[in-house]
């Protein structure tokens, strides 16, 4: 099997030995993304309604590099510090989706990188 790395500048270079992306199988993997700005590298922080949405823009400009949308994803993590976050991050991930929703986990952790509150990834399938 044969694997394809996607990277793109539209998200955050990886802050560690990983890629944005890799095509196998199939399917897209997607690295757990941040709420960092790809152009500056700073941490959106302060309201998790804005980190979250940067989280998500970071998701869909992997997925668009990989020429796919949120209608491919199959399956999400969603990784909070705080289960209180919970609704609030639900309602911003929720309005990236048409409705046709993948598989998804949510998990409380201890700490994410950079301290920030919300980590996510996806694997998405490339064919429907």
């Amino acid at each position: 099997m044969s694997k394809q790395i996607i990277n793109t500048t539209n998200a955050p270079a990886p802050i560690g030995p990983y890629n944005q992306s890799v095509k196998a199988g199939g399917l897209l993997f997607i690295s757990g993304q941040i709420p960092m700005h790809p152009e500056t590298s700073e941490i959106v922080s302060g309201d998790i309604i804005a980190e979250t949405t940067q989280v998500m823009k970071n998701l869909e400009a992997i997925l668009a590099e990989a020429k796919l949308t949120f209608e491919h994803v199959v399956k999400t993590t969603i990784f909070l510090t705080d289960m209180g976050l919970f609704t609030a991050v639900n309602g911003v991930y929720g309005s990236f989706f048409n409705g046709d929703y993948p598989a998804r986990e949510t998990v409380a952790v201890k700490a994410l990188p950079r301290n920030v509150n919300v980590e996510i990834s996806m694997i998405a399938t490339v064919a429907l």
